[in-house]
């Protein structure tokens, strides 16, 4: 099954990082951080795992889920004054690689073709839907990301059915 995943692009300073979460305040006196996660990935919180932030790398030593968020205990962490000092701050990750993971920012301004051939423009949007994320071309059609059945360099191969694309 195709996950379709929003991440963020490659970090200002160039290095292959996605944003994964956010250290929203502290949480406690040994130095706990509040953390919302923005990706689907929890293992990026698995003990060992290492983050980084705009000061520097984050170790996590524990996290557990707190609400709709986490508490994470970072290995750099050691009081409740150094975990205030984070509050705000971006966590970023190098991504984890999945074959059959599709990135948004990679399908903008792809080609959409048919099997037969036959060009129907360019990926300008990809919008969420509960059944099934879609495709915006440049006609403004809909195509449901279930129709997607190869990627190929610059192009993007669907099977979709007759009609979709009927022209009135």
């Amino acid at each position: 099954m195709r996950r379709l995943t929003a991440g963020r692009a490659p970090s200002a300073s160039g290095v292959s990082q996605l944003e994964v979460g956010r250290i929203d305040r502290a949480h406690g006196v040994r130095g706990e951080t509040v953390v919302t996660l923005w990706t689907n990935r929890t293992e990026r919180l698995e003990a060992g795992s290492v983050l980084t932030a705009d000061f520097g790398p984050l170790t996590v030593v524990e996290a557990r889920a707190f609400q709709q968020r986490w508490i994470v205990q970072f290995a750099e962490v050691l009081d409740r004054d150094a975990a205030d000092g984070l509050r705000g701050q971006v966590l970023r990750a190098s991504p984890i690689f999945d074959p059959d993971e599709l990135w948004v920012h990679e399908l903008i301004g792809k080609m959409i073709c048919e099997t037969d051939g036959t060009e129907r423009g360019r990926v300008e949007a990809v919008q969420q839907n509960p059944a099934s994320d879609l495709l915006v071309s440049e006609s403004g059609a809909l195509i449901p990301l279930t129709f997607l059945v190869e990627q190929s360099g610059d192009r993007l191969i669907v099977d979709v059915p007759s009609g979709l694309f009927d022209e009135t």
